[in-house]
């Protein structure tokens, strides 16, 4: 005979019989991992690949959405189907993991999305994406993987949106080459981010740090930047000769610039940021 279901506070012990709920594991994994929505490290984290004009490949990858954890098999893909561009206008789509919630059954469930955007002649704007509070009971809820750029006929662009959350191993290798660094500029970390680099040319990546400390516009001397790939090997990794930095006072924003050759416009290169106020 079946175990009578028991609810209960107590996650980590043993009650003779089930007695976890998805709202309490989903309330852990905001603890554990943040409130936000995240690609886990490890496999191919959510690749994205042109295949057509109206194709993109979406490789496997650990979702967490507001820490409810959506796992795509390793070596597995999506391909999510992009409607036709039209001669002479610009279209800007988002792909969405989107994760719902039958209101009768309660039974949740989670799947590929694209949001259309408004094709215009000018500068194409991203479409709205609804982002709802799983933890407060909603039913929907959206997370941004990619903006895909649409110019005319012809996808241009994939631009990732999304945040990729460091495992704990990874975190203590970067944290073992930050001492290292910081040892000629010691100080308080102020900042730590990842950042996106994209093609700007076929030998320019490039990436904005938009939330970097105000003051460092104003007093640069005071800081140092400390720039790191997080990944070494693979395409367009191994091209990448020299990361740079440009603090832009009139703009107030800092860009991060990954040099090297041979980048076409789907190549993309995540780099840690962490900036350091001397002492």
């Amino acid at each position: 005979m079946a175990k009578e279901f028991i609810d209960d506070t107590f996650m980590d012990g043993f009650k003779d019989g089930p007695h976890v709920t998805e709202v309490q594991t989903g309330l852990a994994n905001q603890g554990l991992y943040g409130p936000d929505d995240y690609v886990l490290e490890g496999g191919r984290e959510a690749e994205a690949q042109i295949l057509t004009n109206n194709s993109i490949r979406i490789f496997d990858a650990v979702y967490v959405l507001q820490g409810r954890r959506d796992v795509i098999a390793a070596n597995d893909y999506t391909d999510v189907s992009i409607d036709n561009g039209a001669q002479g206008l610009n279209r800007n789509d988002i792909i969405v993991r989107r994760y719902t919630k039958d209101e009768s059954s309660e039974v949740e469930s989670t799947e590929y999305a694209v949001i259309k955007g408004t094709a215009v002649s000018g500068t194409a704007n991203d479409p709205a994406v609804r982002v709802g509070d799983i933890r407060g009971g909603a039913t929907l809820h959206e997370m941004k993987l990619y903006r895909v750029r649409i110019e005319g006929l012809n996808i241009v662009a994939v631009e990732p949106l999304f945040q990729v959350l460091y495992n704990m191993s990874h975190i203590k290798e970067l944290l073992s080459e930050l001492n290292g660094k910081i040892s000629g500029a010691a100080g308080q970390i102020v900042y730590c981010g990842l950042v996106n680099l994209l093609y700007n040319s076929s030998t320019d990546l490039q990436g904005v740090v938009n939330d970097a400390p105000d003051d460092i516009f104003d007093n640069l001397s005071n800081y140092a930047v400390l720039l790191t790939m997080r990944n070494v090997s693979g395409t367009p990794y191994n091209q990448v000769d020299r990361l740079t930095y440009e603090v832009r006072t009139s703009q107030r924003v800092l860009v991060i610039d990954g040099y090297g050759s041979g980048f076409v416009s789907n190549h993309v290169v995540s780099v840690s940021v962490i900036i350091v106020k001397k002492q």
